[in-house]
């Protein structure tokens, strides 16, 4: 009997592919994390537990098999491997890099509960789909019929984009409308390259395009085209446009020059890398070079902001947030990667005023936690008396996003929404208020992850389908 390739994590000790030194990654926005090579990915895959309860894989929003892929790449079976994680992930080697695995699927990993250190499941993924693309094993889609049915998905962000791969694999017409010139939306302009290299995103726009997805770019629902135009002209639509209006803050001194809302720096500086002509950019306005930079918020999107402030060449860079480092929604391999590229985080902080008509520095309030709130965190309470100014030349405000008005945007009757503004729509289907209208991703659950919006959109996806699919079984009859 041949001997078993698994349960190797007593013996092999969890190692991450090799991390750039911080003081070389500081001074550009390429990934900071090498590729596995084959013997080193099939080594680490081999100390899964192949446990019979997979609490990675029930943890994973799009409960993919990752039991299954680790074990056949530790059998070096990458192709097979590739097969299985595509199966259920429209996009693995994207979630590969970005998903917060240590809240997510490692975190849950059972050898991890026992102490030996989880799989480096994220790490392995990464490596199975990227050697896929380099074997040329990731093909255009290929229908083995057409359909007559046509899809109009609106927003070109990871949600709509994994419903369009889906839609079009099983002979769907479809076209993406989106309001920038690429496709990708938070892929392309949102998240660093550090994080995710924009060519990783570019071949996936290539495969869909070459598989006969249409992309309506730079259009403006409401404005270029409008809604009912779109409905008219497909036989079902899909909302996934994510949300994009920053929330803001109610502060003294909060309109000043300098004080920036992330979304707007992180796009500026995504273009800058694309070669686009950024003039915010170029007066200095949307960079950090020289300045002493200070970015109110702890989620990802913070940290994105942080991180992209020292590789722009800051003075200095600090963040305020009103928890400590346990609570914060952020995560905690992103803080560690800030702190080690020279970002300083000041804990239990928040701002309480601006000062100067062009920013000069931000009066902060020192905090403490005091009993929990509804979802059980800590409030943040604020110290009287111990309120004092830190310095600041650019301030960014990273303090999440919420739903546009989309109903008065688009002038749409009969679209429900909730009353936080977001879509409401079936919890399995996805259909809306309005007939062969469906919405998926942030535009319906809130600011969320890459991975839930992808598994939305498929969801969607499917119950499209299944809607043409009884439709045709009717006409039939």
């Amino acid at each position: 009997m041949a001997d078993n390739p698994m349960l190797k994590f007593v013996d092999v000790p969890r190692i991450m592919p090799t991390k750039r030194e911080a003081g070389e990654r500081r001074e550009d926005f390429n990934e900071i994390y090498a590729e596995y090579a084959r013997e080193k990915a099939e080594e680490q895959a081999s100390r899964c537990s192949q446990c019979g309860v997979p609490y990675c894989q029930s943890h994973c929003p799009l409960h993919n098999n990752i039991p299954d892929w680790l074990r056949l790449t530790a059998e070096g079976r990458l192709r097979e491997a590739y097969d299985v994680s595509q199966a259920t992930n429209t996009f693995p080697e994207i979630c590969g890099r970005i998903c917060p695995q240590d809240r997510l699927c490692e975190g849950n990993c059972v050898i991890e509960q026992s102490g030996h250190g989880t799989v480096t499941i994220g790490s392995v993924e990464k490596y199975i789909t990227d050697t896929a693309f380099e074997e040329g094993w990731v093909r255009p889609i290929a229908p083995t019929a057409e359909r007559s049915e046509s899809v109009g998905i609106i927003g070109a962000g990871p949600g709509g984009l994994a419903a369009a791969d889906m839609l079009r694999r099983q002979g769907v017409q479809v076209t993406v409308y989106d309001r920038y010139d690429r496709s990708g939306g938070l892929l392309v302009y949102g998240i660093p390259g550090f994080k995710l290299e924009k060519e990783i995103v570019t071949r996936r726009n290539d495969q869909l395009e070459q598989g006969g997805v249409e992309f309506v770019l730079n259009c403006n629902v409401g404005e270029d085209i409008s809604f009912e135009d779109i409905r008219a002209k497909h036989d079902a639509v899909l909302i996934a446009t994510g949300v994009y209006k920053s929330r803001d803050l109610q502060a003294p001194g909060v309109g000043a020059e300098g004080i920036v809302k992330a979304i707007d720096y992180l796009t500026a500086s995504n273009r800058k890398s694309f070669g686009d002509d950024v003039p915010e950019f170029d007066s200095g306005e949307l960079d950090a070079d020289g300045k002493r930079v200070v970015v109110i918020g702890g989620g990802d999107t913070a940290m994105d902001c942080v991180r992209t402030a020292i590789r722009q060449g800051a003075e200095s860079v600090k963040c305020l947030y009103r928890r400590d480092k346990a609570n914060m929604p952020g995560s905690q391999r992103e803080v560690q990667n800030a702190e080690e590229e020279g970002v300083e985080f000041v804990w239990l902080t928040a701002p309480k005023g601006f000062t100067g008509e062009e920013v000069e520095g931000v009066i902060v309030q020192r905090m403490r936690l005091g009993q929990p709130d509804a979802s059980g965190r800590q409030s943040p309470e604020v110290i009287e008396g111990a309120d004092y100014t830190e310095e600041a030349d650019l301030v960014i405000k990273a303090l999440g996003f919420e739903p546009e008005d989309l109903t008065q945007l688009w002038g749409v009757e009969g679209l429900d929404v909730t009353r936080w503004g977001t879509i409401k729509a079936d919890f399995h289907t996805h259909e809306t208020s309005l007939d062969g209208v469906y919405a998926a991703g942030d535009i319906v659950r809130g600011a969320s992850l890459v991975v839930w919006a992808i598994r939305d959109g498929r969801e969607a996806a499917e119950a499209i389908l299944e809607r043409f699919n009884a439709g045709a079984k009717v006409a039939a009859e």
